[in-house]
């Protein structure tokens, strides 16, 4: 034996661990879907299927200039903003009027609008001039009233959300990241609570973190990848259903209710690979719209007096579980169907789950 060659023999088994793992099927959410569908019409006996190419329907987001809300301007007479001298209120309204507050990012326009409310509240209490205060009053009540739209903006309006709901980055992980979901819905349910109190007029809510909310969603794509994968589950398990019915609609599995060599794989495979395989990708899916498809949902619903109508589209099909287009709604049924199929196709052989 050559030196070194002992070596090289320790390595084979280790690589070909490796490329047989590379190779399972399971490993990946489209493999697995196509995998799933070929072994069904095998141990059914029925025509081969494959996943659809053309997948159920999802747009990316709405483009920016169609979700971002325009914020009407304050025009406060220059000898009325002279007359301020002394108030917080003139060095805000100030840096709005400076080259950078007209170019203002949604975060800090936001930032800018509640510190506005505060400290021209402050100044009516501090001036004597009657018709001064007046003035303060009104321009106090109209930009709480067009709160709302700078608040959707540092939200639904920032570029940093479209990556996270990009449609380019493929399926959600078979294993995916635990951590990063988890942070992800953290961020959302205090975002949530922020939203609320913004609606409540509690001005006094803490800004401070979201801007790394904002840096978070321009760093992962798991909302994009979720949708992907409602589509991909729903194409695929409407083709096993049919393929499922296909049977029904044949020769029963077993006559008389008794099982036989055939039923007895085809249970087999139900447990080892839909249940074992398919169903754990299914659950992982379901858990990931709890987590962020539903969040979103709910920061949506809370903004729905000032949604954009293009927006409300997008809405409907992408984050809605109530709507009639809702893809969630389609993932549901898709579902229960398959589920039932199978149960009714086991039951020919006294082999329903459950029973």
């Amino acid at each position: 034996m050559m030196p070194g060659d002992w070596r090289r023999r320790g390595l084979i088994p280790g690589m070909l661990v490796l490329l047989l793992a590379g190779c399972n099927p399971f490993n990946e959410a489209e493999p697995m879907m196509d995998e799933y569908l070929s072994r069904l019409a095998r141990v059914l006996d029925t025509p081969a299927v494959t996943t659809p190419s053309e997948l159920p329907r999802a747009t990316t987001l709405t483009r920016r200039r169609d979700r971002v809300l325009e914020i009407p301007e304050l025009e406060l007479g220059m000898l009325d903003f002279l007359s301020l001298y002394g108030c917080e209120l003139q060095y805000v309204v100030g840096e709005r009027n400076s080259v950078m507050g007209r170019v203002m990012q949604p975060i800090n326009r936001l930032r800018y609008e509640i510190r506005f409310i505060r400290s021209a509240g402050r100044c009516v209490q501090q001036i004597d001039d009657d018709e001064l205060k007046v003035t303060l009053e009104l321009a106090i009540a109209s930009k709480r009233q067009t709160l709302p739209l700078a608040v959707w903006n540092a939200t639904w309006g920032t570029e940093e959300i479209e990556k996270l709901f990009t449609l380019s980055k493929g399926y959600y992980p078979v294993a995916a990241e635990q951590n990063a979901l988890t942070d992800l819905a953290l961020d959302l349910d205090q975002l949530n609570e922020m939203v609320t109190s913004l609606n409540s007029r509690q001005l006094a809510v803490p800004l401070d973190d979201l801007g790394r909310i904002h840096q978070r969603w321009q760093a992962q794509f798991q909302a994009g990848q979720v949708i992907n994968s409602a589509r991909l589950l729903i194409a695929t398990l409407n083709s096993g259903t049919d393929t499922l019915r296909a049977r029904l609609e044949g020769r029963p599995l077993c006559l008389n209710g008794r099982p036989n060599n055939q039923s007895n794989i085809v249970q087999s495979f139900f447990f080892k690979i839909y249940i074992g395989e398919v169903q754990p990708y299914m659950s992982a899916v379901s858990r990931a719209r709890d987590s962020l498809i539903r969040g979103f949902a709910h920061l949506a619903e809370q903004q729905n007096e000032v949604m954009p109508q293009a927006f409300e589209r997008w809405y409907r099909r992408h984050l809605s579980e109530e709507s009639g287009v809702s893809l969630w709604r389609e993932l549901d049924q898709a579902m229960m169907r398959h589920t039932r199929h199978w149960q009714d196709l086991l039951a020919q052989c006294g082999l329903r789950p459950g029973a």
